[in-house]
C-alpha cells in the first residue's frame, strides 16, 4: 500500500508528542493503524505496551479489525473508548463491574423521584429529566465547580439540590454512570502516584482518534498517564469540533502545542473522499472561522461522475417552502436512482431532528424507504399538540373532566380542582359552583371557555390553532411557563408554529385527525421496518452524520435561525455552526445539494450566510 508524504511522516513517527491534523477523507484510520504496526514490527515496541482510543465502541472495533487485518493475527493492543479505558483502571482500584454501571433507566429514576420530592412542575417529564441528566454531564465532564454552574433547564438552587440527591442516591447504591468513570478516575491517578505509575509503564505509547472531541477531564488523565516519556499521538480535526455542549472544545486541540512546546505537527494535506469542487466549497466556508490551525487541502478523487449532465458537483436551490423543497428532493433521488444510483447512496442532512418531519411524510407517501439516525419526535404527540387537540376535543362536544382538567389553566383561569367531581362536567353547574362562592369572576372565565369553544367548533384547523394561540391566549401561557422553567420561548413557540403550518392543508377536524393518525401508524411501521432494510436513504442530523460518507448528500433548510440555528449569538456558538455545516458538506462524495426555503412553518426566513461564504461571495 503507498502513503503520501503526509501519511508517511505520521506512521514513521516514533517517540514524544505528535499532532496530525486529519481533515475529512485523509485517511486517518489508515495513519493509526499502520502506525501502531510500525511500532511493533519495525520499532519492536511490545503490542501490549500500546493504547488506542477512540470516542465510540464500534469505531474502536472497526479500528481493531483493520488492524489485525494488517498484521494477520491478533495482538495485544489495547483498543478501546475512554470510558471503556477508564472503567477498566477502576476496575482494577476498587472492583467495580459491569453491575456497578448504573443502567440509563437507574439514571431517569433517580431523578424522577428527587423533582417529584421536591413538586417541580413540568410538563414532559421525560424531556426535563433528559435535559437534567445533561447538565448533570456538562458540570461533570467539564471538571466545573457546581456552585460556579449556571444551569438552562431550572433555578441555580434546584440544580444543585437535584445533583447533590442525584450523586447521593449513585453513591448509596454503588453505582456510576459514564461521567463518574472520568471524575473518579482522575481522582484516582492524581492522588495514587503508585497506581498511576504502574498504568503509564502498562501504556507507553497512546493514539487518540477524533482529538478535536476531547474534554478537559479526559485530557487532563491522557496527560498524566503519557508521562513521562509522552508518547501521546493525537489525531484529529479541529474543524470537526461539534460537540461544545458536551464539553469538548476545539480550543484543547488548538493548545496542544502549547501543553507540548516539543510536539511535531503534520497535515493529512489529501481529501481522497470528495470531488475537487466539493473540499473547495468546503474550505471558503470553514476559512471564516478564526479560532483553527490554517490548512491547505487537495482533493484527489479519480472516479468522475457526470452529474445530471454536466460536471458541476455542487448545487444550490431556493424553494417557496418546505412542501416545494421536499418534493424536489423526492425528484431528485428517483432521478439519481434511474441514473444507477442506489437509495443507500443517498444522505438527507438537518440541524435538528425535528426539521425533517414533513420530508419525511412526504417519503411515506412515494413509498420511498428510509432511515432515521436520529430519534425524531413526532409533532402529534408533543403535550402542546395534546393540549391544542384537547380544546379542539371539547369543542367537538367533549365535557371529560380529564379533558377539562388539562386546559383549564392555560391560560390561568384560577379555576380550581374541586369544583369538578363529575366525570361529565355541565358548564352551567360548574359556573353556579363559583356563583354559589361569590366567586363571579372564574364563573364568567367559565363562560367564556364554553363560549371560546362554540367559536372553536366552526372554524377550520388553521383558524382554530390561531384562535386558541391568539384569541384564548395559549401563546401567553407558553411564555410564562418558558420563563418559569428557564428555557427558551422560541422551542416552545416553534411547535405552535410548526403544528399551525401543518392545520393548514386541512380543511376539517375530520380530515386532519385521520392524518395524524395515519402519519403516527406509519411512522411505527417505519421504525420498525428500519430493522430489516438494506437498501435506503439515510436521514441524519449534522452530528450524527459525522464520520459517515455518501456519494450523494441534500441538505436541508439552509436559512439563517436554522443553519446558523438561531441560539448562536456568541461568536464562539456561531463557530460551531459553522464547523457542523462544515461537517455536513464534507460528507458528500460526488454531488452535494444545498437546499434553502423562503418560507419556514409560514415565517419568512433569509438564505443562510453560509451559502456565500461557500461560494466566496460574502463580504
Amino acid at each position: 500500500m503507498s502513503f503520501n508524504k503526509s501519511q508517511t511522516e505520521a506512521i514513521g513517527h516514533t517517540t514524544g508528542p505528535m499532532l496530525v491534523l486529519a481533515g475529512p477523507g485523509s485517511g486517518k484510520t489508515t495513519v493509526i493503524t499502520e502506525r501502531t504496526r510500525h511500532l511493533i514490527l519495525q520499532k519492536g515496541i511490545e503490542a501490549s505496551h500500546i493504547l488506542v482510543i477512540t470516542f465510540t465502541r464500534a469505531a474502536a472495533a472497526e479500528m481493531k479489525e483493520r488492524f489485525q487485518g494488517l498484521m494477520g493475527r491478533k495482538e495485544p493492543v489495547t483498543f478501546g473508548t475512554f470510558h471503556a479505558v477508564f472503567f477498566q483502571i477502576l476496575k482494577h482500584a476498587y472492583g467495580f463491574h459491569g453491575g456497578n454501571i448504573a443502567r440509563e433507566e437507574q439514571r431517569f429514576q433517580f431523578i424522577r423521584e428527587i423533582i417529584q420530592n421536591m413538586h417541580l412542575e413540568y410538563e414532559d417529564e421525560h424531556e426535563f429529566i433528559g435535559d437534567l441528566l445533561g447538565e448533570i454531564s456538562m458540570v461533570k465532564n467539564t471538571g466545573i465547580r457546581l456552585e460556579h454552574y449556571y444551569p438552562k433547564n431550572c433555578g441555580k438552587e434546584i440544580f444543585e439540590q437535584i445533583y447533590q440527591g442525584y450523586d447521593q442516591r449513585m453513591r448509596r447504591h454503588r453505582l456510576i454512570d459514564f461521567d463518574d468513570m472520568l471524575v473518579y478516575c482522575y481522582e484516582l491517578l492524581k492522588e495514587r502516584k503508585d497506581i498511576l505509575s504502574a498504568w503509564q509503564n502498562k501504556f507507553r505509547y497512546i493514539l487518540i482518534d477524533e482529538f478535536q472531541d476531547i474534554n478537559s477531564v479526559q485530557f487532563a488523565i491522557m496527560r498524566m498517564l503519557a508521562l513521562p516519556e509522552n508518547n501521546l499521538f493525537a489525531v484529529g480535526d479541529d474543524d470537526q469540533s461539534i460537540y461544545r455542549f458536551r464539553g469538548a472544545k476545539p480550543e484543547l486541540m488548538l493548545g496542544f502545542e502549547k501543553a507540548y512546546p516539543e510536539a511535531k505537527r503534520v497535515l493529512l494535506d489529501v481529501n481522497y473522499r470528495s470531488h475537487k469542487e466539493i473540499v473547495e466549497a468546503s474550505l471558503r466556508l470553514i476559512s471564516h472561522n478564526s479560532e483553527r490551525f490554517d490548512k491547505i487541502i487537495h482533493a484527489r478523487q479519480e472516479k468522475e461522475v457526470k452529474a445530471e449532465g454536466n460536471q458541476r458537483r455542487v448545487f444550490y436551490h431556493l424553494w417557496n417552502g418546505q412542501q416545494e423543497e421536499g418534493k424536489a428532493i423526492i425528484e431528485h433521488i428517483l432521478k439519481s436512482c434511474r441514473q444507477g444510483a442506489s437509495y443507500n447512496d443517498i444522505a438527507v442532512l438537518f440541524r435538528t431532528n425535528t426539521q425533517p418531519r414533513y420530508f419525511m411524510s412526504q417519503l411515506m407517501a412515494y413509498n420511498i424507504p428510509f432511515r432515521t439516525r436520529d430519534n425524531i419526535p413526532n409533532l402529534y404527540e408533543h403535550w402542546i399538540t395534546r393540549d391544542l387537540l384537547t380544546y379542539i376535543r371539547l369543542a367537538l362536544g367533549s365535557r371529560s373532566r380529564q379533558d377539562l382538567l388539562k386546559i383549564m389553566n392555560r391560560p390561568n383561569r384560577y379555576i380550581t380542582r374541586e369544583s369538578l367531581e363529575e366525570s361529565d362536567v355541565a358548564f352551567d353547574v360548574w359556573a353556579d359552583y363559583f356563583y354559589d362562592k361569590k366567586q363571579h369572576w372564574v364563573a364568567e372565565r367559565i363562560e367564556q371557555l364554553e363560549a371560546d369553544l362554540r367559536v372553536l367548533s366552526r372554524l377550520s384547523p388553521y383558524a382554530a390553532l390561531n384562535y386558541i394561540r391568539m384569541g384564548i391566549g395559549y401563546e401567553n401561557f407558553l411564555k410564562e411557563y418558558a420563563d418559569y422553567r428557564r428555557i427558551s420561548q422560541d422551542n416552545l413557540l416553534e411547535v405552535l408554529d410548526e403544528l399551525q403550518d401543518d392545520a393548514q392543508a386541512f380543511s376539517s377536524y375530520e380530515a386532519w385527525f385521520s392524518h395524524m393518525e395515519e402519519y403516527t401508524k406509519e411512522l411505527l411501521e417505519q421504525k420498525r421496518r428500519q430493522e430489516t432494510l438494506t437498501d435506503c436513504v439515510s436521514l441524519a442530523t449534522l452530528h450524527s452524520a459525522k464520520g459517515l460518507e455518501y456519494p450523494i448528500v441534500h441538505i436541508l433548510d439552509v436559512n439563517e435561525e436554522l443553519m446558523p440555528y438561531k441560539k448562536a449569538l456568541l461568536d464562539a456558538d456561531l463557530q460551531e455552526e459553522r464547523r457542523m455545516f462544515y461537517v455536513g458538506i464534507t460528507r458528500a462524495k460526488e454531488r452535494l445539494h444545498v437546499h434553502s426555503v423562503k418560507k419556514f412553518n409560514g415565517r419568512e426566513l433569509e438564505v443562510s450566510r453560509f451559502i456565500s461564504e461557500m461560494q466566496g461571495t460574502s463580504g
